[in-house]
């Protein structure tokens, strides 16, 4: 943590002497040594705490580059905001790791094992009904929003925002929640392997395939890049999760397979170039836009944190972050003043913003450096309770915990509706796997 405080500092400095190219190299090379520091103390190349510094702290060193002109220099509270934040989640998972001894050699070996209990028929056949579950409901669901908007996106070509319209309150929950399948037909593989027996050679295996392709087919009608990759991403944190390692050349073949699906479904949705560059305002305008657009979907969530920080009136006492409480109860729709504030961002098309966003909008530092603590906290129980996993489909929670912690520049997760019911529902699945 000094490394990163004294990094933090020298990055602030230079940006102030408008060095931006240097103040981001400082900041994402503490982002790096800080993940190193994890993975080398504990083994686990999906630590939570490293994941959360290397993305998120990486993050604002990617956003110090300042390439786009809608990025300026940001206020001050920012860059303090952001530093405590970071500074509770690592103090609080640090002292907590301290008091508790944390993880050892041994219990990284534990957490590779399969318990007898995992073992069970039963649970590989229920990890298999849970998964034929799932995709019937998932395909129930989208078919009622597609009958009752009348269009599918991904044959809607010419309307940007097709996917931003095929929603129906309520319903569209039941719909993304295909994006759990992938993660589970990896458990059911490995389980069967840990039985010695040959995955091909499964009776479920091709079921469990075929299942795969009507899982991801959904994101694809739905030209949803992010559920595609959230689906794809949880799947390998599940594997690495349960058999501790990935080979490289795995990661090889599966981003070859990404970027042309990643890059398709940007032309389904009619975001030429020509409209992206126009959005995202580069300062070079040359610059590839397979470099811009992941660019500015990391930096300018920092920047619409700083629009946060300078514009906003008063701060929301918890109802921004109460929002999927006052979105299942529908209480949104009786009481719409519980919903209606504004969205400070430095453009209106680009609306993501960290994980942090809403504790700032409704207790200012407070807010920060509480939720800060509360996430470091429960981080850290998670990777204690990991090695204790005696039902393989707990390493799908772990899985999904560990995508927020790698997308911690992109949204607001935990404010996320979508995010409970995927942890609820995955929650219900592990009972009944367990049971």
């Amino acid at each position: 943590m000094p490394v990163y405080l004294v990094s933090y500092i020298i990055s602030f400095i230079l940006a102030r002497q408008h060095f931006y190219m240097l103040s981001g190299l400082v900041l994402i090379i503490a982002a790096l040594w800080l993940y190193y520091r994890d993975y080398a103390d504990s083994g686990n190349i999906i630590h939570l705490r490293g994941l959360f510094c290397l993305f998120f702290v990486g993050g604002q060193g990617i956003s110090c580059f300042k390439l786009s002109r809608l990025q300026g220099d940001w206020d001050n509270m920012t860059w303090l905001c952001l530093g405590l934040a970071v500074l509770a989640f690592w103090g609080v998972f640090e002292v907590l790791s301290r008091l508790f001894d944390g993880w050892s050699e041994d219990d990284m070996e534990s957490v590779y094992r399969f318990y007898a209990s995992a073992e069970s028929p039963y649970q590989v056949r229920r990890i298999l009904q849970a998964m034929a579950g799932l995709v019937a409901v998932s395909w129930l669901a989208f078919a009622f929003e597609a009958w009752k908007l009348g269009f599918i996106p991904l044959f809607s070509y010419g309307v940007p925002h097709a996917y931003s319209y095929f929603h129906v309150s309520g319903v569209h929950y039941f719909t993304v929640a295909c994006v759990l399948v992938p993660s589970l037909s990896v458990v059911y593989s490995l389980m069967v392997m840990r039985r010695g027996r040959g995955v091909t050679r499964s009776g479920g295996f091709w079921l469990a395939m075929g299942f795969n392709v009507l899982a991801l087919a959904i994101p694809v009608l739905c030209v949803s890049r992010f559920q595609l990759i959230l689906a794809v991403g949880m799947a390998v944190f599940t594997y690495i999760s349960m058999a501790g390692n990935i080979k490289p050349v795995y990661v090889g073949i599966l981003f070859a397979c990404m970027v042309p699906a990643y890059l398709l479904l940007t032309v389904m949705r009619s975001h030429s170039v020509e409209y992206l560059n126009g959005i995202f305002e580069m300062k070079n305008a040359n610059m590839p836009i397979f470099i811009t657009q992941p660019y500015m979907y990391i930096a300018n969530n920092y920047d619409n944190f700083n629009c946060l920080v300078e514009q906003l009136p008063s701060h929301t006492l918890g109802l921004r972050m109460l929002f999927p409480l006052w979105a299942f109860t529908g209480l949104k729709f009786l009481v719409p003043s519980l919903v209606d504030f504004p969205l400070f961002v430095t453009k209106k098309e680009l609306t993501t913003v960290t994980l942090f966003y809403d504790a700032y909008y409704d207790f200012g530092m407070i807010g920060m450096v509480l939720f800060g603590a509360l996430l470091g906290a429960a981080c850290y129980y998670l990777v204690r309770g990991r090695k204790k996993l005696t039902c393989p489909a707990g390493h799908v929670i772990y899985a999904q915990i560990a995508m927020y912690m790698m997308l911690s520049f992109f949204t607001t997760w935990f404010s996320n509706p979508a995010t409970w019911f995927y942890l609820v529902v995955t929650g219900i699945i592990y009972i009944f796997v367990k049971s």
